[in-house]
């Protein structure tokens, strides 16, 4: 049998049960379509009780390897909101998540916290808020003043 050296990180679950819906029309016992599963994309790729529960859908009928859609609570995140939340902040940068919170009234703190730090990449700093990440406009001055400082040192020298 061909062993692998290198394991494949970060396979797409569709990925997998493909693998799994291919040894199982060869008639591989589940126990084995585990352990090959293992070999190739590790141990954390899928649980053994996983891969027996592909094999008796595949048995049962089922052909799809993708994901049913799910039915669930829909989203309360829209991008319009993202939107009206950034406008709020970049408004007046000492909002609180309290005071947002006022300001839309349908979205608990903890979701408009997420959206904050998660979705707008901002941080609390000094009792303002401010972006995690480097704009383009921060990079070009930063490496701007870095230029104008190496310039100096240079015409400088040992001074």
């Amino acid at each position: 049998m061909f062993t692998m050296s290198v394991l494949i990180e970060n396979p797409a679950a569709c990925e997998i049960r493909s693998v799994i819906r291919f040894l199982n029309a060869r008639k591989v016992k589940p126990i084995k379509i585990y352990r090959q599963i293992c070999e190739v994309y590790g141990q954390n790729a899928m649980s053994d009780s996983m891969v027996r529960r592909w094999v008796r859908q595949f048995n049962e009928g089922r052909s799809e390897v993708h994901d049913e859609e799910r039915s669930g609570r829909p989203s309360l995140v829209t991008e319009e909101l993202v939107h009206a939340i950034d406008d709020k902040i970049r408004e007046n940068r000492r909002f609180t998540i309290s005071a947002l919170a006022m300001e839309f009234p349908q979205i608990s703190r903890s979701l408009i916290h997420e959206i904050v730090t998660e979705k707008l990449k901002f941080r609390k700093l000094c009792r303002r808020w401010v972006p995690k990440i480097l704009t383009e406009q921060h990079k070009t001055k930063r490496m701007g003043s870095a230029h104008q400082f190496l310039t100096r040192y240079d015409e400088g020298g040992e001074e």
